[in-house]
C-alpha cells in the first residue's frame, strides 16, 4: 500500500487511530485522509455534513478499507479514544471537542503541521492578510523558470498532501499559509517557522473567527517566530505593522516595498524600475511596465516574490531575465474578456474592503464594480469613501455584509446610494452592471466580503462570474 512513502511516516502513523475532524468538500480534507490511510492509520472522519452533502469527496476515498465514517455528527468518543486528532483550518482551537481531546492528552494535529514534520526540503512559507496566493504562484514561477524542483503547497484551493510522497531533500516547498495553518506550527507542539518567511501585510480580517486583532495578529507572527539566524524573512516596509516586526525577527531581513529603508537588503521601486540594494551596491531588476501584472499591489507582490527568490540564492541574473515573464493569477483582477468594448475582470479573492480600494486604483477607466456578500466584522467606512470616488455604478450580490456596505455608502452619498441595484445571482448581476456600463468602461467584480450563502466559496463565485461574461459574449 505505501511502496513510496518513506519509513518515517509509516513508524509514526501506522496502526495510529486517528480521527480526522473536518472532511469538507474542497480537497484539503480528502488529501489529508488519502494520506494518512496510505501511511495505515485507522482514520475516523466525523463531519457535521451528511454522506449526501459530503458524496463528492467520499467516492474520492472508497479505495480505502481503513475508514471509518462519522457523519452527521459528531462523537466524544472519537476525540477522547484516538491517538491524534487531525483538525481542520477552519476549526478553531477553542471548539469544545478540541478542547475535550486536549483534557484527554490527546495529540493535535493540522494539515500544515504534519507537512512542516515530514517535508524533507525547505520551505518557502508567504503569509499576509491579502495577496499571499500571488506572492506564493510568482516565487514559485521564478523558481521554476530557473530549473528548481518546485512543489506549491496551499496554494488557493491546492491541498497538502497530495505531493508530499514526491519530494525529495533537494526540492522546494512553497507554501501558502493562513493564520489559520500557521497556528498549527505553534499549538500542536511543533514551533517551527520555515526556512524563507514572506509577510506581505497585515489588515482588519477574519473577525468572525478571532477574537480581537492581536490574536490574529500572533497567529500570523508564527510564520517568522521560530527562525534562527540561518533562516530569512522577507518583510513590507510599506506595511507600519509588518515594518516593526525587525525588532522581534531573528532571521536575515529582505525588505521590499516602494518605500526604501536606510540600511539592510531590499527590494523597492525608484522611477518605474525595480531595485535591489544588497547593502553594497543598488542594481536594476525589471520596470514595472514590463511586468504583466496589473495594479500597484501586484508590483508589491512580484517584489516580495523577488525578495523570496533573492534569499533562496536565486542570481541577479536569472531575476532579470525571468521576472519580466511573470503574468497574472486566476481570481485576482483576472482579465476575463471583452464584450461591446466593455472589459470585464475578476478580482472574487478580494474579500476585505481594502482590496477592493486595491483594485479601485487599478483603473483609470470608469468602474462598475460588482460586490457584497456575507459578514466578517469588518468596518467598510474608507471602503464607501473609495467607491464614491472611483466606482460609476455599484452592482451588490445579496448578502450579511451588504447591507453594512449600504449603510456606509449612504453616509457618503447619501440618497444616490439608494439607486444602487441588490441582485440574487452571479448571472443577474453581470448582466445588470452590462447595462449600467457603456464601451470604454470596466466591471469588476471586487466583493470585499466573503461568498458563504450564494456561493460554495470565493472560487465557485469567480467562476460564476467567468461562466456570466461568456454567456454575454454569445449573445
Amino acid at each position: 500500500m505505501l511502496n513510496n512513502v518513506s519509513m518515517k511516516y509509516k513508524q509514526d502513523l501506522e496502526g495510529k487511530k486517528v480521527t480526522v475532524f473536518g472532511l469538507g468538500l474542497h480537497g484539503g480534507g480528502v488529501s489529508v485522509v488519502r494520506f494518512l490511510a496510505r501511511c495505515g492509520a485507522q482514520v475516523t472522519v466525523t463531519d457535521l455534513k451528511s454522506q449526501e452533502q459530503l458524496a463528492p469527496s467520499l467516492e474520492k476515498l472508497r479505495e480505502f478499507k481503513n475508514i471509518n465514517y462519522v457523519l452527521g455528527q459528531h462523537r466524544r468518543e472519537d476525540f477522547t479514544q484516538a491517538d491524534m486528532i487531525v483538525k481542520s483550518p477552519a476549526i478553531p482551537w477553542n471548539n469544545t471537542y478540541i478542547k475535550t481531546a486536549q483534557e484527554h492528552n490527546v495529540q493535535i494535529e493540522m494539515d500544515s503541521s504534519l507537512f512542516f514534520r515530514y517535508a524533507p526540503c525547505p520551505i518557502i512559507g508567504v503569509t499576509g492578510t491579502k495577496g499571499k496566493t500571488t506572492i506564493s504562484l510568482l516565487t514559485a514561477r521564478i523558481l521554476k523558470m530557473v530549473g528548481e524542483d518546485i512543489f506549491e503547497i496551499g496554494i488557493g484551493q491546492i491541498p497538502v498532501f497530495d505531493t508530499l510522497e514526491k519530494i525529495k531533500k533537494d526540492s522546494i516547498a512553497v507554501f501558502e499559509l493562513s493564520s489559520w495553518r500557521l497556528s498549527g506550527l505553534e499549538k500542536t507542539g511543533l514551533k517551527k517557522s520555515p526556512h524563507i518567511a514572506v509577510f506581505k501585510n497585515f489588515l482588519p480580517d477574519h473577525l468572525n473567527y478571532y477574537a480581537t486583532m492581536d490574536a490574529y495578529l500572533e497567529d500570523k507572527k508564527k510564520i517568522f517566530e521560530y527562525q534562527t539566524k540561518d533562516d530569512w524573512v522577507v518583510l513590507n516596509h510599506d506595511d507600519a505593522i509588518v515594518r516593526n516586526f525587525e525588532r522581534e525577527v531573528h532571521a536575515q531581513i529582505v525588505w521590499f516595498g516602494f518605500s526604501r529603508p536606510k540600511t539592510g537588503v531590499c527590494i523597492y521601486v525608484e522611477h518605474g524600475m525595480i531595485f535591489i540594494d544588497d547593502g553594497i551596491d543598488r542594481k536594476e531588476i525589471v520596470t514595472t511596465r514590463a511586468l504583466g501584472l496589473k495594479g500597484k499591489h501586484n508590483i508589491v507582490n512580484a517584489m516580495a516574490a523577488i525578495g523570496a527568490c533573492w534569499a533562496h540564492g536565486v542570481s541577479l541574473e536569472k531575476l532579470k531575465k525571468h521576472t519580466p515573464r511573470l503574468e497574472g493569477v486566476p481570481h485576482r483582477l483576472e482579465f476575463v474578456g471583452e464584450v461591446h468594448g466593455v472589459k470585464y475582470y475578476n478580482d472574487t479573492t478580494a474579500t476585505i474592503p481594502e482590496a477592493v480600494i486595491s483594485a479601485l486604483h487599478s483603473f483609470t477607466q470608469s468602474v462598475i464594480l460588482v460586490a457584497g456578500g456575507s459578514e466578517k466584522g469588518l468596518q467598510y467606512e474608507s471602503f464607501a469613501k473609495s467607491v464614491s470616488h472611483r466606482a460609476k455604478n455599484v452592482v451588490f450580490l445579496k448578502g450579511s455584509a451588504t447591507s453594512h456596505m449600504k449603510e456606509a455608502l449612504e453616509k457618503v452619498l447619501g440618497e444616490k446610494a439608494q439607486d444602487f441595484s441588490e441582485v440574487s445571482s452571479m448571472e443577474s448581476a453581470v448582466h445588470k452592471a452590462s447595462e449600467l456600463a457603456q464601451s470604454g468602461d470596466v466591471i469588476v467584480l471586487s466583493p470585499g466580503a466573503s461568498s458563504f450563502g450564494m456561493f460554495e466559496n470565493e472560487f465557485d463565485r469567480g467562476d460564476q462570474f467567468r461562466n456570466a461574461v461568456r454567456k454575454m459574449k454569445r449573445r
